[in-house]
This record gives structure tokens, sequence and C-alpha cells, in this order.
């Protein structure tokens, strides 16, 4: 299976949805510098999505306006989940194309499948539907990204042989992890053939500032490499890879990734060894898995930051930094939006692609931060 579909897309992809900010706003001007950095490095691939506030817009001015056609390679998503009807959800699909004036997509998706919505996305004959905006020349390949188990993979995949890539869930806090299966998506995901773009490699930048051990176990074999280059690297070296989406939120990041995957070299023996005791490491690890996707927030009828609470929880779970975990929920809860506020309704929890039990780190975050 080492002659893919993707092989020969560089093995970085440059994420769209965690851009750096000004205000309110993105900070359009810092964006492109990055997209300046990323294709002058040989990199080509860039990912946005319909429901990634302002990523679309953001596209087109510091990357589409600014650079020939051919001169990247673009993703994007339609989301039945936030879709009330099916004309609804087909307009997302124009709507992106407006937004980022790129005129065609290289690569499409039917966006973030989980148990709970899968089924809408037949409802809405959304898979004919981007086969049709293919025939057209709309898309140029598509491909779907995932959030649940390795059954329902296989029988998508099964049922839509057509489809050229997934996306998936991959990093090696995940591997193992028995609500994410990241291991068992990606074997189901090379038995049916399908090449891989990886999402969340550095989980949504907690691997980026691993637990002290992690971090030390690191240092110890090459002190100058970032934390987040063996999360990235470790995907990267995973067969049938397509691309590592790293969603890039400022100027030093894109300098770090492109650092050492410009010159990309997968793992070595010794490495991979480092990975697997990192691994047994974060084995013992009780903090919250949260990859801060905001997937949650959006509907909670209390506007509760919970990737934010977690992050501070974190703090005290996984190093006992306890005043350091208390001073930053006072300021993701600076609104009056505490985690004490939660009404148990489970918005958040049916829409949380991590599968976390969240009303119930909610109870501990209050419990132990306020």
């Amino acid at each position: 299976m080492s002659d893919y579909f993707g092989k020969d897309i560089p093995k970085l992809g440059f994420g769209l949805m965690r851009l750096p900010k000004k205000g309110i706003g993105t900070d359009i001007e810092q964006v492109k510098k990055m997209v300046d950095m990323f294709i002058d490095a040989g990199f080509t691939y860039f990912d946005t999505a319909y429901v990634y506030l302002g990523s679309e817009a953001a596209t087109k001015k510091a990357l589409v306006e600014r650079y020939p056609r051919e001169a990247y390679t673009l993703a994007s998503k339609i989301n039945a989940g936030v879709a009330p009807t099916e004309k609804f959800a087909k307009k997302e699909f124009f709507t992106s194309l407006e937004r980022t004036g790129a005129g065609y997509f290289d690569y499409y998706l039917l966006h973030a499948f989980m148990e709970n919505n899968y089924a809408k996305y037949d409802k809405f004959h959304l898979w004919d539907f981007v086969k049709e905006q293919k025939e057209k020349g709309l898309i140029k390949h598509y491909g779907f990204s995932f959030h649940a188990g390795p059954q329902l993979l296989d029988r998508l995949l099964t049922e839509h042989p057509d489809t050229e890539f997934v996306q998936l869930q991959l990093n090696y806090a995940d591997w193992e992890n028995e609500k994410v299966t990241a291991r068992a998506n990606y074997e189901v995901a090379r038995k049916h053939g399908k090449s891989v773009v990886v999402m969340e490699p550095v989980k949504g930048g907690a691997l980026a500032k691993p637990d002290k051990k992690i971090d030390e176990l690191f240092k110890s074999y090459a002190p100058d490499m970032s934390a987040a280059s063996w999360a990235i690297r470790f995907a990267a070296s995973l067969d049938g890879i397509m691309t590592v989406l790293s969603g890039m939120s400022n100027i030093e990041q894109m300098q770090d990734n492109l650092s050492y995957m410009k010159d990309f070299k997968p793992l070595n023996d010794d490495e991979q060894k480092i990975i697997q005791e990192a691994q047994r490491i974060l084995g013992q690890s009780s903090t919250v898995p949260c990859t801060a996707c905001h997937y949650c927030t959006e509907g909670c009828p209390m506007q509760i930051p919970i990737p934010d609470i977690f992050s501070a929880l974190n703090l005290q779970l996984g190093n006992g930094q306890l005043d350091e975990a208390r001073k930053t929920y006072l300021a993701a809860a600076k609104d009056g939006h505490r985690a004490s506020d939660c009404i148990e309704c489970g918005q958040c929890e049916s829409a949380c692609p991590q599968h976390i039990p969240i009303i119930e780190n909610l109870k501990k975050s209050a419990q132990t931060l306020e």
C-alpha cells in the first residue's frame, strides 16, 4: 500500500482553523507572512472549512488573492451538523467557493462524521452532491473527516469505495486511546487502501507543552527540537499519509514547523522507542484530552468557555500547578460564564469529537478551581 493517492504532496499542511487574532478578528497581515513562508518553503496544502469562523475569508485575502491558482491546493468542508435542511447544507459549498474565491477546491470533505450525525449526510444526499460537483470540475478530489470508531469507518469506506482519502485524528497520545481509537481507525483506512490526511497531530496544542517527564525525555535525546516536532513527525512517519495538518497560530509556530518538515526525515528506531516511552507515561495521565476545537461551545446555552476551563484544569491535573490553574481559570471565566453554571443539557457531549465526559469534568473544574 505504499503507492497511495497524494503520495507526492509535501508532508506538512497549513490548517487554517486557529489563525492569529487581532482584536476580535483575524490578523490578516500575520497570516499573509505565514502563507508566504509556507509557500516559499515548498509547501502547498491549505485546509479550511465552512464552520471555521473567518477562516475562508482570511484564506481569500492571504492566499487566493495573492498567488496564482496553480501555486497551492485548497481543501474545504461541508458540515451537515449545522444545516437544518438539505438546501442549506448544499448552499454551504457555494458559500465556501464565494468566500474563498478559489474557483474550485482541490480537496473537499464531508465534515466531522460521528455516530450521531453520519446518517444526515445520506439524508441530505451529500455523497451524491460532492460527486456531482466533482463531475463539474468544482471539486478535484473528495473525502471525509472522521471522529468515531473503526466499525463505522469500515462501513462508510465499504459503502463508498470511491472515497479518495480520509482525514483522521492521529497523534502519539491518542494512538491507543479507547475513545479516539486512532490506531484502529488508521488501520481500517489503510485496509481499504485509502490515503490519510492527519488532523490534530499536536492534539490542539497539548503535545506542544506535554507532561514534564515527556518534555525531559525528548530534550535528553534532542535538546534543540520542540515537543511539537516529535508529535508532527510521528504522524508524518506513518505509511500512506498525504499530509499532516498543523493549525499554526503565529509566525513562531510556522518557523518551528518548517525547520524540521522542509527536509522531513521519518522517526528513526531510537526516536520511535522514545515515542513509545512517552505513550507509556501518558497512560498514567489524568488530564482532560481536549483539543480546543470549540465544537462544544457553539451551542452551549450558558456560553461556558469549556476548552479554556479544561486548559486551566489540566495545569492542576497534569503538573500539580494549582495556583496557576486557578489564575488561568479566573481569566477564562472573566465574563461570568463559570464551570458551575453548567445545566447538564448534554449538548456539548454530543458535539465533542473526543467523546469527553464534559459535564463530569466541568463539575471537577468547579470543585477544584472555583
